[in-house]
């Protein structure tokens, strides 16, 4: 059975099971145990203890940057047509990979944008997610200047050609968005960022009960979260006005959310951009929020199940290859769903 065919599947048996929206989802990260907060965290004495008890800041922080370099990459090459710099990419915690850019129709490259103002959406995005990498990356390093608690940057996958991740994830959405080419023009860029934006909040979101011992941590996660809040919002914003005039461009996203929901588990997490009714009133749907106004949370293994594009139990695939990079295997591998 293909990747695919399995995503399908889960998608379907996800579908007959769906119902109302349940209440706060209160799992913050599945942690049971956290290192110790501060300085200790950031030695190497508290990396390795962290394989036998739970994740660590850095543990954390590391998973963190592992999806910023994903962002940064994707915006990087849309906006500028090229990557980052290698100064950003190193790291002692486990082996620097490439960016699989594909080749020909479909290949990673800069965006043709024709609306000045999604330009620069994608410009500016593209600076916050550089900051964001550079800004982890230094909180890791701390006070000293090895890097040898910095995670590299794994081998990331951001082809939109044949066989490339968004291709995989295209053809896993139901109904299936054939020729799918993120760098084809405006339309296909915020369709590709939506597949992001929606996770990168909701797994700082569940970052919290991991970092909420170091203050200082916790305030920067929360400022990284309310970054990714905004750009999410731009992006839902951008789809919704233009699936005033073209209707794909909310059902697509609908049925890209639909992709997320079904391979992260049995909770319903995740929200289209189709308008929805509110006490008999219709309503747009630029926020996704839980019964309670509140956004919601997600596992390390929740989001890996998404960026990896597999429901299974797995450590690679999908935007990652080979993986992410994390000195804690706890939190390398998807969720068994």
């Amino acid at each position: 059975m293909t990747q695919t065919d399995q995503i399908i599947e889960a998608f379907d048996a996800r579908a007959r099971r769906r119902e109302e929206r349940r209440g706060f989802f209160t799992n913050v990260m599945g942690m049971a145990a956290v290192a110790t907060a501060g300085a200790a965290a950031m030695s190497l004495a508290s990396e390795a203890q962290a394989q036998t008890t739970g994740p660590s800041e850095v543990d954390v922080l590391n998973f963190a940057l592992n999806l910023e370099y994903l962002e940064a990459q994707f915006y990087s090459y849309a906006s500028t047509g090229q990557g980052l710099p290698n100064n950003l990419l190193t790291g002692g915690v486990g082996t620097q990979g490439a960016v699989v850019t594909g080749t020909g129709t479909g290949s990673a490259r800069r965006v043709n944008f024709t609306d000045p103002a999604i330009a620069a959406y994608a410009r500016e995005i593209t600076q916050d997610e550089i900051a964001h990498v550079t800004f982890l990356r230094a909180a890791i390093r701390g006070t000293g200047t090895s890097d040898a608690l910095i995670a590299a940057q794994p081998t990331i996958n951001i082809s939109g050609a044949a066989g490339g991740a968004f291709a995989a994830a295209a053809a896993s959405t139901t109904p299936a968005l054939t020729g799918f080419d993120p760098y084809a023009d405006d339309n296909s860029f915020l369709q590709a960022a939506f597949i992001f934006e929606d996770v990168g909040v909701t797994a700082y979101k569940g970052a919290a009960g991991a970092l909420i011992n170091n203050k200082t941590y916790l305030e920067a996660a929360a400022g990284i979260l309310a970054v990714e809040a905004y750009h999410a919002a731009i992006v839902r914003t951008a789809l919704y006005a233009r699936g005033l005039t073209v209707p794909a461009l909310r059902t697509n996203p609908d049925a890209i959310s639909n992709l997320r929901d079904s391979v992260d588990g049995t909770t319903d997490l995740d929200q289209g951009i189709s308008p929805t009714t509110v006490s008999g009133q219709t309503v747009s749907n630029i926020v996704p929020l839980d019964t309670n106004g509140l956004a919601f949370s997600r596992t390390p293994a929740q989001v890996l199940n998404i960026v990896y594009l597999n429901p299974r139990s797995v450590t690679a695939g999908g935007f990652f290859p080979n993986g992410i990079n994390n000195g804690n295997t706890a939190i390398r591998s998807s969720g068994a769903n």
